[in-house]
């Protein structure tokens, strides 16, 4: 798998050609979730200096997340993974399952193979280490809540070695194994690049095709199999041996 290029320093899957979700004044609305007093006010020193950015609330533990996006509907969720009461992975799939708009964005200071996996499992649309610059996290919470999928460059390797683990045989989600072959011959086509780490311009370069044909194969992708994101179809297509890891 060969990692894309991305904004600022870090890797993502591509672009879903989604707009996103923002705020009625166009800015993007960011709900910080850590148990740790120091790392909430810095993260929303930075952000709160960004033009586009807009630090909505805060939240002290994976609960507390939970019915903040309720009340506060943001666009992004910062998501620590270790928090008392509720860990963020759990968190974040609560949040997930609740429909709503807010796309996690994960930051811990751990990049051990459980987490990234389950944290990616769990629904989250990206993945980021709490060493990242400034600017690596402001671009990570643009990528997201522009409804692309981001993976810190420390952690892509792991994320491939975790499924190269996975059994030989196919694990579909749940209610997707039917859904998959609803998918034509080129959309799964797209979706292997899609989980190879391509944009949209080198799904469509290597097809020959437009782009704006590739965002509609990967909207219909989406829609068919019922994922959120691109990373969800990253996701999907090594669980169910579409891609082998290597």
């Amino acid at each position: 798998m060969t990692p894309p290029s991305a904004p600022g320093d870090g890797d993502t899957l591509g672009s879903s050609g989604s707009s996103g979700s923002l705020g009625s004044s166009g800015t993007i609305r960011v709900l910080i979730a850590d148990d740790q007093v120091m790392v909430r006010e810095g993260f929303s020193v930075l952000l709160g200096a960004m033009p586009d950015i807009e630090v909505v609330g805060e939240a002290v533990n994976g609960r507390d997340a939970v019915e903040r996006v309720r009340e506060l509907a943001p666009d992004v969720v910062l998501m620590d993974i270790r928090m008392p009461e509720l860990n963020g992975i759990e968190a974040t799939r609560e949040i997930v399952a609740s429909d709503g708009a807010a796309k996690v964005l994960v930051l811990t200071t751990f990049d051990l193979d459980e987490y990234v996996y389950q944290a990616l499992r769990a629904g989250a649309s990206g993945f980021l280490l709490k060493d990242a610059s400034a600017r690596q996290l402001a671009d990570g919470v643009r990528v997201v809540a522009s409804g692309e999928a981001l993976l810190a460059p420390s952690v892509t390797k792991r994320l491939i070695t975790e499924f190269s683990k996975l059994a030989e045989t196919p694990r579909f989600p749940a209610g997707a194994q039917a859904a998959y072959g609803e998918l034509t011959d080129r959309e799964t086509e797209v979706l292997v690049l899609i989980a190879q780490g391509l944009s949209n311009a080198e799904i469509a370069s290597r097809l020959v095709v437009a782009e704006s044909t590739i965002k509609t194969h990967v909207s219909r992708i989406l829609v068919k199999l019922g994922l959120r994101d691109r990373t969800q179809a990253a996701v999907f297509a090594y669980e169910a041996r579409l891609v082998r890891p290597g």
